[in-house]
């Protein structure tokens, strides 16, 4: 955040009333999440009724969630995240807040599980064998 951003907000937070503020933070979230829900479903080529249809909620539903008009419960959010094929993702800060969805079927987002059976590389041959213990005794 640069000095003059940060002047101003705090020139702001000294005078603004406390609810204003709070306010103000809930308007933010509420139009981060807007956002991320429209630029999935246009992502995936979605309509707002297909989105709905997907999701068991209206096509009104959808737009009054893209319309930063609604206030989601959790069960709604998952409802989202499942109908849209991704992960919500949503980061909380006092100064700034982000939400996205992540694709579940993005492989560079999703660590491979561990398997035992991979094949670990070797070691080049110009860097020396380990001699001794590692006890230290």
């Amino acid at each position: 955040m640069s000095h003059t951003r940060w002047k101003a907000l705090r020139e702001r937070q000294l005078t603004e009333p406390a609810e204003v503020t709070e306010a103000r933070r809930e308007i933010r979230l509420s139009m981060a999440l807007a956002q991320a829900v429209y630029d999935r479903r246009t992502e995936l080529g979605l309509t707002q009724a297909e989105l709905g249809e997907r999701a068991g909620l209206t096509q009104a539903k959808i737009s009054r969630i893209e319309g930063s008009d609604t206030d989601p419960t959790l069960p709604l959010l998952a409802k989202l995240a499942a109908a849209l094929d991704a992960t919500l993702n949503i980061a909380l800060d006092a100064d700034d807040t982000q939400v996205s969805f992540t694709s579940r079927h993005t492989s560079a987002t999703r660590a491979r599980p561990f398997s035992s059976d991979l094949a670990l590389p070797q070691m080049p041959e110009e860097f020396p064998k380990c001699q001794g213990s590692l006890s230290g005794h």
